[in-house]
């Protein structure tokens, strides 16, 4: 089968083991003895920007309809004899399933019927059944979601902004995407997606719980015995050239909102980015922005007695190999206040740094964060396949963290809060009288 890598940390009493059975996925185990709730989890390195791609016995390049990953992700849970979702209620698992921009995962929990769960697991999302009826049905499903989600102001607000940053970069469109992009998708994108991005030398299995490794291996490996599948032929992920700048410094709209809603985002420079620097990068700036917007900040305090921010105020950074944005805002009576404090704010950081005893406190909270994650068997399986992705494992995630410096922090934040990557976006109440 496949001979165990492990990883770990002396300062945490865990080891993660790490398997790779040949032409199959990539394995980790992280037995966590005497927890009742196991967890498990199926990824394939396929999300919403992996559309556009090169087959190697195919000279053209493939563009399929926007949403296609999102679409097949939720086709997947329809099996010939039945849905995938009432096998997993009947053993008593709980199972649940998310793309991203760039992955599909598919994952339960259970406390009783692990193996049988397990099995299920592997061999639903190697076994697909396409139908042109079950594609129609499952398209119609899909476009009522987009439409319920194109009036959620806070949806919007994300869009808008995503949409302002960047002009090419498939970031910029829903996961999901428009209700005109999932009518073009057909049963032939979805079979062909699948045969191309769901072969298991692309996938990773995860399992977190009290279980015995070599009984997850040789779960895997039978599994895959099921469902034999020749080599893989890696695709070219292709993606369109994106211009610097921003296509648009501001963008506005109205909704039948009681208060505006405001985004400040700064685009990502800094990529292509893989492994370590990936990793550094995305913790100096999540550090920099909670010293600087987050609720322990002078900042924040004063956009809130001043009554210009309310509890609802907070920065995020989301960042990938190929894209990555900041976003800092929330819900206020007093948008151009608000957009003011945060942009003079950003100026002061690059100008003057970032408190070093800030950077500090900062750091070493999260990093208490993370050793309790493993009290957490959920939020370590899914962090463990997006780090084996870039390049990472969990420990070298922490001790990243631990490395993290005020100077580093720093400099990141006098290079990313650019004014030349930056968009404000805005959706303003349709009516004057909105919050009366």
């Amino acid at each position: 089968m496949g001979v165990w890598t492990r990883h770990s940390d002396p300062r945490i009493e865990e080891t993660l083991r790490e398997a790779r059975i040949p032409g199959g996925p990539a394995v980790f185990v992280l037995p966590l003895p005497g927890y009742a709730k196991k967890y498990a989890s199926f990824a394939t390195r396929f999300g919403s920007i992996d559309n556009w791609f090169r087959l190697p016995d195919r000279p053209e390049p493939i563009r399929c309809p926007d949403g296609v990953a999102h679409f097949l992700e939720h086709q997947m849970f329809a099996q010939e004899d039945g849905d995938a979702f009432e096998r997993f209620a009947a053993l008593g698992a709980s199972a649940n399933a998310f793309t991203s921009y760039t992955s599909t995962t598919y994952m339960f929990t259970a406390t009783e019927n692990f193996g049988q769960a397990l099995a299920h697991l592997l061999d639903f999302v190697q076994q697909p059944h396409f139908t042109d009826a079950g594609t129609a049905k499952e398209r119609a499903i899909i476009q009522q979601e987009i439409r319920m989600y194109q009036d959620h102001p806070g949806w919007r607000l994300r869009q808008m902004l995503h949409g302002a940053l960047y002009r090419e970069h498939p970031f910029r469109l829903d996961i999901a995407g428009s209700v005109e992009s999932v009518g073009a998708i057909a049963t032939a994108d979805l079979r062909l997606c699948y045969e191309t991005f769901y072969h298991p030398a692309n996938m990773v299995v995860t399992v977190v719980g009290d279980v015995d490794p070599e009984r997850v291996l040789a779960d895997v490996a039978a599994s895959l015995d099921r469902h034999p599948r020749g080599p893989w032929r890696a695709p070219e992920r292709l993606l369109p050239e994106e211009p610097a700048g921003v296509a648009a410094h501001r963008v506005e709209e109205a909704m039948g909102i009681a208060r505006p809603m405001v985004a400040v985002g700064w685009k990502e420079g800094d990529v292509p980015a893989s492994g370590l620097p990936l990793v550094r990068r995305d913790l100096e700036t999540e550090i920099g922005l909670d010293a600087i917007f987050g609720e322990s900040s002078d900042l924040y305090r004063r956009l809130y007695e001043e009554g210009i921010a309310d509890a609802g105020f907070g920065a995020d950074h989301f960042g990938e190999s190929t894209f990555g944005a900041t976003r800092v805002g929330g819900e206020t009576d007093r948008p151009e206040a608000l957009v003011e404090a945060i942009l003079a704010a950003a100026r002061a950081a690059r100008r003057d740094g970032v408190p070093a005893e800030a950077c500090d406190r900062l750091r070493r909270a999260r990093l208490g964060d993370f050793i309790r994650e493993w009290n957490a068997p959920e939020g370590l399986g899914q962090i463990v396949p997006s780090l084996h992705w870039v390049g990472v494992d969990l420990f070298t995630y922490g001790r990243a963290l631990e490395e993290v410096t005020a100077g580093a922090v720093a400099r990141r934040m006098a290079g990313h809060l650019d004014p030349e990557a930056c968009t404000v976006a805005c959706i303003r109440p349709s009516r004057p009288d909105a919050a009366s």
